[in-house]
């Protein structure tokens, strides 16, 4: 028995007053917050349990152990740490005194089954319609940015959106903690490492997507970005990366423009802020705003194309997509779906010229839309443009074969 096996049976055994919790599939998260509270999440909300660990020495091993496992320092000098479980579950430990609650313990649960598309769909997160937008945004290589609060699923649709990515294509993916899972047999996942033992020197993301680079991608994948890397990815993004995805903690996409400009300027380029701003309104087109409800359920509050910048050097949005909501009904469930805008994508015409017509179908009347007479977007085709368009892209398709 090797030394990880080792540490992963007594993990197991120092887990036990919190086995109920494990067992349970619907358990999403279990917060341990000192020896006597345990919460946990299901279906997006958290409530309080019954479980208790016999006393802080029991608490404290645990800690340790989940040090030991993951072969990370916890001490005075190093009071937290993030890891993985055996399970794959992503753990955060946290020591007093910064923690004046005791030992907190958080555990977001490995989930074996990653949600599609077709899942969200039918969850209520997304409406069918914006499901197939962003599949053929994905498909078409649109660099798109997940925004959301902690907890809202948005690592959970990045993995969705990514079944999007054409086989043919080699798939970087770059996390601080792993946790995506594509279908795409062409994938290579890169995984940030912090300082350890045996003078072991830290990997950051930052330092991870340098030498993917280097590695000859079609297609970069950011679990998150949290620090100088934005200022990389971004760079990517206007530089023959095309099709890039990430997410970023932020409330609305004007907020996630705005920190990912914030990102930038953390790195060592010392950018002035007109170009960070002027990069990443260049660099990105789509951002997907994802939010959890009142009741519990996450839903796509917004898809929203970014415009570049103003005469005042302002962000310029369009919506594409809308969630309209109805009130929730006796029990405290929020009723709505998302609907499309009246807005022409800015990509509508690169759909048609570069053979994706045929992939149209519920969106059709959004890529066929007009813009209202004040909009500055170029004039959108109408339905019989549209439908001609679709034509040649089929005849082309048939030459091909």
């Amino acid at each position: 028995m090797d030394r990880p096996e080792i540490y992963a049976r007594s993990l197991w055994h120092l887990l036990s007053p919190i086995q109920s919790l494990l067992n349970d599939k619907s358990v999403t998260e279990i917060m341990i917050v000192g020896r006597r509270a345990v919460y946990c999440e299901r279906r997006g909300q958290v409530s309080p349990t019954d479980c208790q660990f016999p006393d802080d020495a029991a608490l404290s091993a645990l800690a340790q152990n989940v040090a030991e496992y993951v072969d990370r320092p916890l001490d005075e000098r190093h009071p937290s740490l993030d890891g993985r479980l055996p399970d794959g579950s992503r753990v955060h430990v946290i020591l007093p005194p910064a923690s004046r609650s005791g030992i907190c313990i958080s555990i977001r649960r490995f989930q074996h089954h990653h949600l599609g598309l077709g899942d969200l769909v039918q969850c209520g997160t997304l409406s069918p319609q914006a499901a197939e937008f962003l599949e053929i945004a994905v498909e078409c290589g649109r660099n798109m940015v997940i925004s959301g609060g902690t907890g809202t699923g948005k690592t959970s649709l990045l993995n969705a959106l990514s079944a999007a990515i054409p086989e043919s294509e080699r798939i970087i993916v770059i996390e601080d903690t792993a946790e995506l899972r594509l279908h795409q047999a062409h994938t290579v996942y890169l995984e940030a490492q912090p300082e350890a033992g045996q003078g072991r020197a830290a990997i950051p993301v930052r330092r991870l997507f340098k030498d993917s680079l280097r590695m000859r991608p079609d297609r970069i994948l950011v679990g998150e970005v949290r620090g100088g890397e934005a200022l990389d990815l971004i760079q990517s993004m206007i530089s023959g990366h095309a099709g890039s995805l990430t997410t970023v903690h932020a409330n609305s996409p004007r907020d996630a423009a705005s920190r990912l400009e914030t990102l930038c300027l953390q790195s060592d380029a010392s950018l002035p802020i007109y170009v960070a701003r002027a990069q990443v309104a260049s660099a990105l087109h789509l951002v997907v705003q994802i939010q959890r409800l009142k009741d519990g359920s996450r839903r796509v509050q917004a898809i929203s194309e970014c415009l570049g910048l103003d005469a005042q050097q302002q962000y310029v949005w369009g919506d594409l997509f809308r969630f309209d909501g109805h009130g929730a009904d006796a029990e405290g469930r929020i009723h709505g779906s998302m609907q499309p805008t009246q807005r022409r994508p800015g990509f509508a015409d690169y759909v048609l010229s570069m053979g994706y017509a045929q992939r149209v179908r519920l969106t059709r009347a959004q890529f066929a839309a007009r813009e209202p007479a004040n909009a500055t977007a170029p004039q959108a085709l109408d339905n019989t443009s549209f439908e001609m368009g679709v034509s040649a892209a089929t005849r082309v398709a048939q030459l091909n074969r």
